[in-house]
């Protein structure tokens, strides 16, 4: 029998399984973050492509990121430079980044599908909107309108969009209108416990992008980052180390940091104050977004081998790693950047590190247990440094702590006698009513001399 063809069996996807197999294992508070995402490439773009490092001096304050939300629809807009007409038409709308497409220099976005999966999980009317200046500095505009339920019923091939023209936008960037909500991005958006939550997931996760300036503000209001920072003295000392790694050929630069960021606690039973501990731990930052925070689990390496479980006892502990990459691919994060990709090698080399670091710490907070005043007393003396403030420095630093002689553990006697005899005994020794306890212990001591002797 020979192998002459017959015909083609069609493999190509429908639109409806793409599309839900895309949307089906992000959250929609991870969709928002990919749209922001976007609008920080661009802020990024516009301000010279450097990476974000501790060290990194660069300003975004001339940048703004403004969500509207509620139950009707879902507004992103920015002025960080907009998408260009090229850009748009050549990949910005495929779903995945095209063969021979570089992506943005030191960026977040990885994959290439960010902005359309953030927007089919919000809702079904979507218009993307592009102000830009390019080579000739006449300011262009177009928009892209999108009515998902006609493009998924359409019979046409093509999975294009089309894009028209538009009015200037105030400044040059970018917005994006969702309406015809999806019935979980209605609830969620009416929330206010939704919108509270996704406030203090962008203080955490942007933190290092808001602290050089960015403004992100929500229905409103202005989000401020949290203030990454250790307690330092001339006894606590965080560790600071930098490195380049690889990762499949391409250059990554590994910035570590941590120590302590507050005293542990005095006890390690659960009080009204545990859910303090919930910013120790380890942070990851990918190209300065942190992918994960303040972590306690086997992703971070706690549990593993030669790595303890985290105890109660380790809070007060906080370790920072800091990936920096020309090419966002290199970078260990997960396709929803909500974790890292545990079988990266520069990830694997980097908790080498971080398992050394955390042993340092365990150490100090076992010896602490026996000497707890003196600890306190050095813990007092320590002041917050921000973490760009902190000197480079091999190995962290902890205060050695005086030896504690260990306590005798006692040994309880208990037992019967007839209560005439331990009268006659108590009378031998002095006082026949002296208490019977008295008269075990002294009938206990004079036989200890007179058979073992003095110590």
């Amino acid at each position: 029998m020979n192998n002459q063809k017959l015909d083609s069996a069609n493999a190509s996807p429908t639109k409806e399984f793409f599309v839900n197999m895309i949307t089906k294992d992000i959250s929609l508070e991870d969709s928002i973050l990919d749209l922001i995402d976007n609008s920080i490439d661009a802020a990024k773009h516009s301000s010279g492509s450097q990476p974000m490092t501790l060290g990194s001096q660069i300003d975004l304050s001339q940048y703004t990121i403004s969500i509207k939300l509620s139950s009707n629809s879902f507004i992103i807009v920015d002025n960080c430079g907009g998408m260009t007409l090229d850009n748009a038409i050549k990949h910005a709308f495929s779903f995945g980044r095209k063969p021979g497409i570089e992506p943005e220099q030191y960026g977040i976005g990885v994959y290439g599908i960010g902005m359309k999966r953030a927007a089919f999980k919000l809702g079904r009317d979507i218009t993307v909107r592009s102000t830009y200046v390019e080579g000739n500095r006449i300011r262009q505009s177009f928009k892209v309108p999108i009515d998902v339920e006609e493009w998924l019923k359409s019979k046409i091939q093509s999975w294009d969009f089309d894009i028209v023209e538009a009015e200037d936008m105030e400044e040059n960037g970018v917005e994006i209108q969702v309406r015809n909500l999806t019935s979980a991005a209605k609830n969620a958006l009416a929330n206010p416990a939704f919108v509270q939550n996704l406030r203090r997931m962008l203080a955490r996760d942007y933190s290092l992008y808001l602290n050089k300036g960015l403004n992100l503000i929500v229905n409103g209001e202005r989000i401020s980052g949290l203030h990454l920072e250790f307690a330092g003295s001339e006894e606590f000392v965080p560790m600071r180390i930098s490195y380049n790694g690889l990762q499949n050929g391409d250059e990554i630069f590994v910035e570590m940091i941590g120590g302590m960021a507050a005293p542990p606690p005095d006890s390690t039973e659960p009080d009204e104050k545990q859910n303090s501990d919930k910013r120790f731990g380890w942070y990851i930052a990918c190209n300065g977004r942190i992918v994960l925070a303040a972590d306690k689990t086997e992703v971070s390496g706690w549990g593993t081998t030669n790595w303890p479980q985290w105890h109660r006892q380790y809070a007060g502990f906080m370790g920072i790693v800091l990936f920096s990459a020309y090419n966002t691919a290199a970078l260990p994060l997960t396709t929803t950047k909500r974790s890292v990709d545990l079988t990266s090698d520069v990830y694997k080399t980097a908790q080498v590190k971080m398992r050394d670091l955390t042993k340092e710490w365990i150490n100090y907070t076992n010896e602490r247990k026996q000497a707890l005043d003196a600890a306190k007393e050095k813990e007092a003396r320590a002041k917050a440094i921000p973490i760009q403030q902190v000197e480079n420095r091999e190995s962290i630093a902890l205060p050695k702590l005086p030896a504690v002689k260990p306590v005798e553990r006692p040994a309880n006697v208990q037992y019967s006698v007839p209560v005439k005899r331990m009268k006659r005994l108590a009378g031998e020794l002095g006082n026949i009513n002296l208490p019977y306890r008295e008269v075990g212990l002294r009938s206990f001591e004079y036989t200890y001399e007179d058979l073992v002797g003095e110590e």
